[in-house]
């Protein structure tokens, strides 16, 4: 009996479920969404039940332990309980969707109760899938919201019963069901679901092949390879857990292979993957909600990503080159080596979907509506190929896949929704922004590190939309006050929360790569953070450079500081890596690092200036190459040749 529901009722539970959010998420993108507490409760409701139902599969794995012992029974009767309890709780709000609105946020004392269960199945869901930081973060947020009358000054408030923080968690679009999940519900499930069919149809695996080739004679190619890959792949999946699971297992064992450390290939995977949440035109979960919170078309939101993003990468590929570099890491392929750039080509028809879905978004159409459209382009390309045409059969693989990759989007929203709640209930978000403020002195710079500082530390262990979601609430209108325009401001918190993902002790990401490559996983994030070091000055360039945003300047501004951006970058990766062309002294990196902030400004004077210092830099850092180049210049000259004629250096 335990196997026959392992094995096949609860896969099909799953599956069902799977296809029915998949489904929801389509129909209503053609047709049209519902009522708001209907399409997010709809959502969370099966997101939920998966998650429960996948648990108690587990639970009965016979190598899961002792799966028949009183511990395992308590476990699946825990389950059952906060399964009964959300459905139950998500269950009111549909049938009753009518009569809450018209109560205007009054709670009865039975839906306080429904509130309490949902909230405790919720935070368990995110347990089992998330992890404990954004289960204790939350918590903490609820009890400052009933306990915070006790705190000192200025964090005291005027204390909230558990009847009133009920009616502002559970009730109405302030709390669970939220903007936050309303997001997830609509925007995030449809790129996700063109995400799982790009996998399918082997779109990812054209843009890999893409790459490889692309960097395979360069030095340290596979490194670069990864980079570049994962800001292809970002496009799809969005998130940098689940890119490092798709480009790790390729790029990984080839750095491996051409002579990376184990620690050093998970570390430039775990950045590589991480800046993929900001390649449009896809990005990240995060960035649809920004849409939301800035009140900004997602299209506006995609093209001032786009130069910020690149520079990430063009920054990154500097870093993993210096790296090439201090280690002597071999060409990987030699010159006689063709790539196969005809089998590229023949399956690039896979990657239609993209255009299509860019396209729709250029001409005016709603992000939902594009990805309807993306998703039927990519089904029909599909059936070119009869390997990767979707069968029924794969149709529902694509959609549990997809579903998984909502899975931890749609949880992390709703337990952010239930911390927005408590930030706008008790008015916290603006003491947090005023404290920073006066922490700071009015300082933007000093507030600028401080902001990317609470960042990194309340992003830690969250997911980046959750992360988001918490520092654009808390700290990005401390820098709105302090003049930050409001789409810059939250770009900045955005790159901040992101990068908590390489960030130790909870370093996502760097978890992620460390299964793949089997190195030590603090060591990966410290690496990672090392790698992606330059790559944290980015947010500093657009904030004092906004042009690089690309709005209301002219061309030549925008291409100026772009240029200006990258150089500036690869000067700070110089200065941290302290190699060039071969290892530099002190004085060269410190001059490297003083040329990366002057190229911060944006005054075109102290641009030219900082560009005739990274010239004669580069000259400085690269003569002792030339001159060997130049002494070593007969056919088959070695240095042991070099030596025997009188040189001893």
């Amino acid at each position: 009996m335990d196997k026959t529901l392992r094995l096949i009722v609860l896969p099909t539970i799953v599956a069902t479920s799977a296809v029915i959010l998949v489904g929801l998420t389509l129909y209503t993108a053609y047709f049209g969404v519902f009522p708001d507490g209907i399409q997010r409760s709809a959502h969370l409701l099966l997101v939920m039940v998966m998650v429960f139902t996948m648990a108690l599969q587990s639970s009965l794995d016979p190598e899961s332990g002792d799966h028949r012992g009183p511990k395992a029974i308590l476990a699946r009767l825990w389950i059952a309980m906060a399964l009964t309890g959300a459905a139950v709780a998500i269950g009111h709000q549909l049938w009753n969707f009518d009569a809450i609105n018209d109560r205007y946020g009054a709670i009865t004392p039975y839906e306080i109760f429904f509130g309490s269960m949902l909230v405790v199945a919720l935070f368990d869901a995110c347990r089992r899938t998330i992890g404990w930081p954004i289960v204790i973060l939350a918590s903490l947020f609820l009890c400052y919201g009933l306990l915070g009358a006790y705190l000192p000054d200025p964090l005291a408030h005027r204390g909230y019963s558990l009847k009133r923080v009920a009616s502002q968690v559970y009730l109405g679009g302030g709390g669970i069901f939220g903007t936050p999940l309303g997001v997830s519900a609509t925007f995030v499930t449809g790129v996700v679901v063109l995400g799982a069919l790009l996998e399918k149809t082997g779109a990812g695996q054209v843009l890999m092949d893409f790459a490889t080739a692309l960097t395979g004679r360069m030095r340290g190619g596979p490194a670069k390879a990864a980079v570049v890959g994962s800001s292809l792949m970002g496009m799809i999946s969005g998130t940098a857990v689940a890119n490092v699971l798709t480009t790790g297992p390729i790029s990984i064992p080839l750095m491996l292979k051409s002579g990376y450390r184990k620690e050093a290939a998970g570390a430039i995977e775990a950045v590589a993957s991480t800046g993929g949440q900001l390649m449009p035109p896809v990005m990240g979960a995060a960035a649809f909600i920004m849409a939301e919170f800035t009140e900004t078309s997602y299209l506006t939101i995609a093209k001032a990503a786009f130069l910020p993003a690149v520079i990430f990468y063009a920054v990154l590929l500097a870093m993993v080159h210096f790296e090439a570099v201090k280690h002597k890491i071999p060409i990987l392929r030699d010159a006689e080596s063709v790539t196969d750039w005809g089998s590229i080509l023949r399956n690039s028809y896979l990657l239609v979907p993209l255009p299509v879905f860019i396209s729709m978004l250029l001409n005016g159409y709603s992000i939902m509506l594009s990805s309807f459209w993306a998703v039927v382009a990519s089904t029909l390309v599909s059936y070119l190929n009869r390997p990767l045409a979707l069968t029924p059969r794969r149709m529902v693989e694509t959609c549990v896949s997809a579903a998984h990759a909502v899975i931890p989007v749609a949880l992390a929203c709703g337990a952010a929704g239930v911390i927005i709640g408590i930030i706008t209930l008790t008015g916290v978000g603006l003491k947090f922004s005023g404290l920073v403020v006066a922490l700071s002195g009015g300082s933007l710079p000093l507030a600028l590190v401080l902001t990317m500082f609470t960042c990194l530390i309340l992003g830690m262990g969250l997911p980046t939309a959750a992360a988001y979601i918490l520092v654009a609430t808390l700290v990005a209108p401390a820098l709105v006050n302090l003049g930050v325009s409001l789409l810059a401001a939250h770009l900045f918190v955005l790159y901040s929360a992101m990068l908590s993902s390489i960030t130790p002790p909870v370093a996502l990401a760097a978890y992620a790569a460390a299964s793949i490559s089997n190195g030590n996983p603090l060591k990966i994030a410290v690496l990672a953070c090392q790698f992606g070091m330059a790559a944290f000055a980015v947010p500093y360039f657009f904030v004092y450079d906004p042009a690089i945003l690309g709005i209301d300047v002219t061309w030549v501004q925008i291409i100026l500081s772009f240029v200006t951006a990258i150089l500036g970058g690869i000067c700070a990766s110089a200065a941290l890596m302290g190699y060039f062309k071969e290892r530099m002294n002190v004085l060269q990196r410190l001059l490297f690092a003083a040329t990366a902030i002057l190229f911060m400004n944006s005054d075109w004077r102290i641009d030219l200036a900082a560009l005739v210092m990274f010239t004669a830099l580069v000259f400085w850092a690269s003569r002792p190459a030339i001159l060997s180049a130049e002494t070593i210049t007969e056919p088959g000259a070695n240095r042991a040749d070099f030596i025997q004629k009188g040189n001893p250096k």
